[in-house]
């Protein structure tokens, strides 16, 4: 292959490794490897760290761009790296001329080893359909987002990614259109801070409105599923189409990140404990069925034992199905690192009692699903997922093809047929 992406961190990353070799490979680059990196937390730079070093041992005449997040973020310190050839920056490598030029500096043997732009100076958001989402694969993302506005106590991101800004309404619509009519079973709306969607195009439409346009002008989209949201942003108009069309997806996966009123202060969140399990009730009204998921932070910096038990029963609290669950890490610059901190013991043992807790919660939803019949999208030969994201052991069918099947079991991790 003439260029490789590796790709960690988020579903957006791994969207845009697709643009990334797509422009790449335009650009002319030959036996290069891509690293699409990381910054949410010191293990995903220092993972990116290792496979750069152990990519070079087994590719020793490949060429190794750095970008991503970290890159963006710390590009000195990729730079400083013998292995390293280029470092690109996050807005960068989405744009052909990055690559022309990372091409040009390679074929000369000169030039700036750094091309990392000011990440706070990009106002603007241009669409990319990825052609290559024509191979035939089931589910495909559409990215509608970038970008945080918001200053979490804890987050290195928006100086990864800039400021919050949108795709426009038309634009969007117009890809999911496209890649509906390609026979892509279900769309993934995905951003950085998707329920500020739209806070910076005119007129300031909200995701619930962009969510009602697709599923209004787009009848051929089978299914449609919203990523990560921040529940204290959700508008009307949102709740109204998960109430509404069952197209939508009945899952969500929410930004709570704590349990506790105190710590969601000091992590400079919007939304209360309270406000949490509001929002869970209010949608299970209008969707009994939908299934959640949650971020949460195990040992943010001053969090007791107390504190950290109010996030434990949060999962519980607010019904949650899937849990992804971070280790305090301290990011350099960030308030929160300035904080005092929770003990490295203290936040691997209370991690770890989240994961349970998070395993516990997936099997009991899978145990309830059992003899409901759901329409199941096969994703590869061997499994496939409920429209609540639940995990299906499968033995054949057509992949990409939406089929009901009832739910015979469950191994405890996916549910058999």
């Amino acid at each position: 292959m003439a260029v490789d992406v590796v790709t960690f961190g988020c579903r957006l990353n791994a969207f845009e490794a697709e643009v990334i070799r797509r422009e790449a490979e335009a650009a002319g680059l030959k036996d290069t490897i891509v690293i699409n990196s990381c910054a949410v937390t010191n293990e995903a730079v220092a993972q990116a760290r290792q496979s750069i070093r152990k990519l070079k041992r087994e590719r020793p005449d490949a060429r190794i761009v750095v970008t991503g997040c970290a890159a963006q973020t710390q590009s000195s310190m990729f730079a400083d790296m013998s292995e390293v050839d280029r470092v690109v920056g996050n807005d960068d490598k989405m744009r052909s001329s990055a690559w022309r030029e990372t091409r040009s500096a390679f074929d000369l043997g000169a030039g700036e080893k750094i091309a990392v732009s000011d990440i706070m100076a990009v106002k603007e958001m241009a669409p990319h359909l990825i052609d290559g989402f024509a191979s035939g694969l089931p589910r495909v993302f559409v990215q509608v987002q970038n970008g945080c506005d918001h200053r979490c106590t804890f987050c290195i991101i928006p100086f990864g990614r800039g400021n919050s800004r949108s795709v426009p309404m038309g634009a969007v619509v117009d890809q999911v259109r496209t890649l509906a009519e390609r026979g892509h079973a279900e769309i993934v709306l995905t951003g950085v801070d998707l329920t500020s969607y739209g806070s910076d195009l005119p007129g300031a439409p909200k995701l619930g409105m962009l969510t009602r346009q697709i599923l209004r002008h787009v009848p051929e989209l089978r299914r449609l599923r919203i990523s990560s949201i921040d529940s204290i942003e959700a508008d009307a108009d949102l709740l109204d189409a998960i109430a509404g069309d069952v197209r939508l997806m009945p899952h969500l996966h929410l930004s709570l990140q704590s349990g506790d009123d105190m710590i969601l202060k000091r992590m400079k969140r919007r939304h209360s404990r309270r406000d949490a399990i509001t929002f869970c009730e209010q949608v299970r009204r209008l969707r009994p069925d939908i299934a959640f998921g949650a971020d949460i932070i195990a040992g943010f910096p001053t969090e007791t034992e107390d504190m950290f038990s109010r996030s434990l029963d949060l999962v519980e609290q607010c019904g949650l199905t899937f849990l992804h669950v971070f280790p305090y890490s301290p990011r350099p610059g960030t308030p929160a690192a300035r904080m005092p901190q929770v003990a490295g013991g203290a936040i691997k043992e209370r991690a770890k009692r989240l994961r349970a807790a998070g395993e516990a919660a997936l099997r009991k939803r899978l145990q309830a699903e059992i003899g409901a019949t759901r329409n199941v999208l096969i994703e590869s030969d061997g499994q496939g997922r409920t429209e609540h994201y639940l995990p299906v052991a499968i033995a054949g069918g057509r992949v990409g093809s939406v089929v009901p099947l009832t739910m015979g079991g469950s191994d405890g991790e996916r549910l058999t047929v």
